[in-house]
């Protein structure tokens, strides 16, 4: 398949083409979070533990970030549209066959389907805005992908709740199988190939690709600032459901209701990172994570006193838009870096961040588990003290840069 046979994009269709793009965008999030009210109705439906229905979870975010690894360079090589259009199908069956299902292993099968057909389609709409735009306007769009996204996260929950109470767990696949297959038609007729120059698919030459951007060091330490962003919205995605409706005795509405609040905590954040995109990054940064790490710590004292949901709803939204804030200013820079091999930075960046948080919210919630606000005030801590840690290496590494630039147009004596 090469980009000549593909229908490509008509100049008239390229407004609805970015708003169905932007449409796809939060699909990842409503993969994670239209069924995180649930989780406790899972485990009672198909007999198994808290952790392996925290499992689904996590096996996604695991393929979807792994994946993300090697479809940037099929994007760029083969192409962004029918790859998009192939993984959309297969995202509609495979979310049908888990409404279908009450074994735990097909469940797993196809959640981890999911992370690979979303991983093909939120990469591919990702590259398309470098394809189609330029400049301020391409930073402009970029850095409304973090206010996008958290549409997922803030609706996705809410809508869940309702589902789980009028219909059960399995409607809420049926809705994403929905949503996908209202894109895939629109997709047909309004979109098509934004790729102008494809790549020779040769493996070796992506590696070194790979192998160049990891080497840039400020590159690699945004992705482990949106890892660690992340994480933190994770970690209430796994505990919130069960310190809800386990703890404090709550229905799933209730979990849907705090999870559409403590997303709309992200949407602010990323508000907040657009509105101060051109304030001293170092700084904002670090006045960012001390503020975080100051509602962790309140977080932990008032579930103390008071041992009340409010507690942690009010310290959880602060350390949330601070974790919206840092992965709006990191996800413009890392996309922009290398606008040349699109594709492969965007699938690098998300795959990269979904690995660092598939692996640090499991083995937080295994050390620290889903049991109050305590440990959530604890894995918040955990996880903002690493992110200063990273901020500091990001402090040696602009001096560093500075002083290698200054050398560079210093005139030899």
């Amino acid at each position: 398949m090469t980009t000549s046979t593909v229908r490509p994009i008509k100049e008239g269709n390229i407004g609805i083409a970015t708003l169905l793009a932007f449409a796809m965008i939060p699909m990842s999030g409503f993969a994670t979070d239209i069924y995180i009210p649930s989780l406790p109705g899972m485990t009672n439906a198909l007999g198994i533990s808290s952790s392996e229905a925290q499992l689904t979870l996590s096996l996604f975010l695991i393929s979807y970030g792994v994946s993300q690894l090697f479809i940037g360079g099929l994007l760029d090589s083969y192409g962004r549209y029918r790859i998009a259009l192939v993984s959309m199908l297969l995202f509609c069956i495979s979310c049908g066959i888990i409404a279908n299902t009450h074994s735990l292993y097909v469940v797993y099968a196809m959640r981890i389907v999911h992370g690979i057909t979303i991983a093909a389609m939120v990469v591919s709409k990702r590259a398309l805005f470098v394809d189609l735009y330029s400049g301020e306007k391409l930073k402009h769009y970029l850095s409304f992908f973090t206010i996008i996204w958290s549409t997922g996260p803030i609706i996705a929950p809410f809508i869940g709740g309702y589902l789980e109470v009028n219909f059960g767990w399995e409607s809420n696949f049926y809705f994403l199988g929905g949503y996908a297959a209202l894109l895939l038609v629109l997709e047909v007729f309004f979109s098509g190939e934004t790729l102008k120059q494809k790549t020779p698919f040769h493996p070796a030459k992506i590696v070194s690709i790979y192998y160049e951007m990891l080497r840039t060091s400020s590159f690699t330490l945004g992705i482990g600032m949106l890892g660690l962003a992340y994480t933190m919205v994770m970690i209430y995605n796994m505990s919130g459901p069960f310190i809800i409706e386990h703890y404090f005795n709550l229905s799933p509405v209730v979990t849907g209701y705090c999870s559409l609040f403590l997303g709309f905590a992200w949407m602010v954040g990323g508000f907040v990172g657009k509105g101060t995109i051109n304030k001293p990054f170092v700084r904002k940064m670090n006045v960012n994570i001390g503020c975080q790490l100051i509602a962790a710590f309140a977080l932990w004292g008032t579930f103390l006193l008071f041992n009340q949901l409010w507690t942690v709803l009010v310290f959880a939204f602060l350390v949330h838009v601070g974790a919206g804030f840092t992965y709006n200013n990191y996800f413009t820079y890392c996309l922009q870096r290398f606008p040349k091999n699109a594709g492969i930075a965007g699938g690098l960046t998300g795959g990269l961040v979904y690995v660092i948080v598939s692996m640090l919210s499991a083995g937080i919630i295994y050390v620290l588990p889903a049991k109050d606000g305590q440990n959530l005030s604890f894995s918040y801590m955990a996880l903002i003290v690493a992110s200063g840690v990273v901020m500091y290496r990001v402090l040696i590494v602009n001096r560093q840069e500075a002083a290698a630039l200054q050398r560079e147009t210093t005139p030899a004596v």
